[in-house]
């Protein structure tokens, strides 16, 4: 016979961040490195996008729209301009709500050229997906 005795179960040990609980609902997580990061990825680039696509917009949009004069082009250069300032203060929350803004002044740049509108209802539909993404991930 031996000295060794049947073994017996054990439980297991569960390693719990600190501050958190293993008996209520977890917090969800994302599964992102770091979420802030990823979600500022997403508003830079959509604007980023959204700016170079006005730019490259404004010849085909000559081309097809005869009504399509200077301060339309005015108009359609400092949206992009803006684009392009606003995806680099992404950072900042104050950023996300001017994007918003932005949407709704391309889309009132559609009085000027109906083209004008199509792009910023594929924009602001675009941009309303950042908004959810960045609130899923990041509550």
């Amino acid at each position: 016979m031996t000295d060794e005795q049947p073994q017996r179960p054990v439980a297991e040990s569960v390693d719990v961040p600190s501050g958190h609980s293993t008996g209520g609902p977890q917090p969800r997580r994302s599964g992102l490195r770091d979420p802030q990061r990823a979600v500022r990825g997403l508003g830079a680039g959509t604007l980023a996008l959204e700016a170079l696509v006005l730019l490259l917009a404004i010849q085909p949009i000559r081309v097809v729209g005869d009504d399509l004069g200077g301060v339309a082009i005015a108009v359609v250069v400092a949206l992009a301009v803006a684009a392009a300032m606003l995806a680099g203060l992404v950072r900042r929350t104050w950023a996300w709500h001017a994007g918003t803004v932005l949407q709704g002044l391309l889309l009132l740049s559609g009085l000027l050229h109906w083209s004008l509108f199509v792009l910023g209802v594929m924009f602001a539909l675009v941009w309303a997906y950042a908004w959810h993404v960045r609130r899923v991930i990041l509550s």
